[in-house]
């Protein structure tokens, strides 16, 4: 196949879905590379190292969408792509599809092989790992005086103490910047709903943390004693309830810090609203609010090759094997599949935006086999099936 792998157009994005290491992996498979010219610029990976990868350099994205059979990317196509796209390509990026209804559509017109990456990591998402660790270090950069916080170091200064923090949710992400406030002194508060996880947890880090279920009303309880409060919860989409209500964040001492890091549009912050690097942060009823949607895209480097590292064994599979033998072997990678030749298979999607859906199991022809095991991508349900 020929592979193409494009530089990401959206603002802010620095990384790169392939870094040279990759390009030599799919090229010693005997597929022909394509790089957009610059794709791997910002992320530390110049344009020579991948043409001694074994990588064409191509000047422009139309280049690729008009040549090769499997294109890849870190973040959703913008809608300057859409009209590229053509049928029967094999896509793989980050699409977010149940928040992206007028991309879905783009996919579904166009009769793309979609496979969307978030939902295809086995073990978690390097890029999950990476908001979680930044993320945390942010947050003590908006607590700093001179970015409007109360100014209070992380762990203490002589007779000062230091920095109480609630991170809400102990999944991937909470864990990671669990794993940065507890080595730098924070005293750490962890909210789940998951009493086991919290259990775990405890034990990993020789009971020198605090923990509690996540609840409106356990939350409320500390709020007004917490320096900073990093949201790392996968909040249902849908859900029209705030786990924290504008209510609570105004309890908080002026100058305190919240992390948005889930960054979830009607998510579980109610004050929340998007910000970019270049404006990163503002005031929202005293507390200096940090909702960066993107935060990975400020280490480039480390998040291209750890994310590049993780998305390879699909590259591979989907390449040498074809989609079905692929989605047979990894129920994760099948899980992934958002639209196949004009068709739904997003379940999320389906049930969010009301459009019907069909398994990949079953549009691939592959529900009779034995399947390798994979749990939903989330907690959301459809049953609005197509019928054949």
């Amino acid at each position: 196949m020929k592979v193409g792998i494009l530089k990401d157009i959206k603002v802010g994005e620095n990384r790169v879905i392939a870094t040279p290491v990759e390009i030599s992996s799919l090229t010693a498979d005997g597929h022909e590379v394509l790089v957009q010219k610059g794709a791997g610029a910002r992320a530390g990976f110049p344009d020579e190292k991948y043409a001694l990868a074994g990588a064409k350099l191509v000047d422009t994205a139309k280049e690729i969408y008009d040549t090769c059979d499997f294109v890849a990317k870190v973040k959703e196509f913008e809608p300057s792509e859409y009209d590229m796209l053509r049928e029967d390509q094999i896509v793989f990026t980050c699409i977010h599809p149940a928040a992206h209804p007028e991309e879905v559509q783009a996919l579904l017109d166009k009769k793309v092989i979609a496979f969307t990456a978030e939902d295809s990591h086995r073990y978690g998402s390097p890029n999950c790992e990476a908001a979680g660790k930044q993320g945390a270090l942010m947050g003590l950069e908006s607590m700093l005086t001179i970015n409007g916080g109360k100014g209070k170091f992380v762990s203490g200064l002589g007779a000062a103490p230091g920095m109480k923090v609630l991170i809400l949710g102990g999944g991937t992400v909470g864990q990671a910047a669990l794993s940065v406030l507890h080595a730098l002194g924070a005293w750490v508060t962890v909210a789940d709903i998951n009493i086991g996880l919290l259990r775990t947890l405890q034990s990993q880090y020789n009971q020198t943390i605090n923990t509690m279920i996540s609840s409106r009303e356990n939350i409320a309880a500390v709020l007004p004693e917490t320096d900073m409060i990093l949201n790392c919860v996968k909040w249902p989409k849908g859900n029209k309830e705030y786990l924290v209500t504008r209510e609570m964040i105004r309890t908080m001492e002026p100058g305190s810090v919240l992390v948005d890091i889930s960054n979830d549009e009607q998510g579980a912050i109610e004050t929340f609203h998007e910000t970019t690097h270049e404006s990163p942060r503002y005031v929202e009823e005293g507390v200096v609010h940090y909702c960066v949607s993107n935060i990975p895209g400020a280490i480039a480097n480390s998040t291209s090759v750890a994310y590049a590292a993780s998305v390879l064994p699909h590259f591979r599979s989907i390449l040498n094997n074809g989609v079905a033998k692929a989605c047979e072997r990894d129920g994760f990678l099948r899980r992934s599949l958002t639209t196949y030749k004009g068709y739904l298979t997003h379940e999320e999607t389906s049930a969010l935006q009301n459009r019907p859906w069909i398994r990949p199991e079953d549009i691939l022809g592959i529900a009779d086999r034995q399947l390798d095991p994979a749990p939903p991508a989330t907690v959301t349900r459809s049953e609005n099936y197509i019928k054949l």
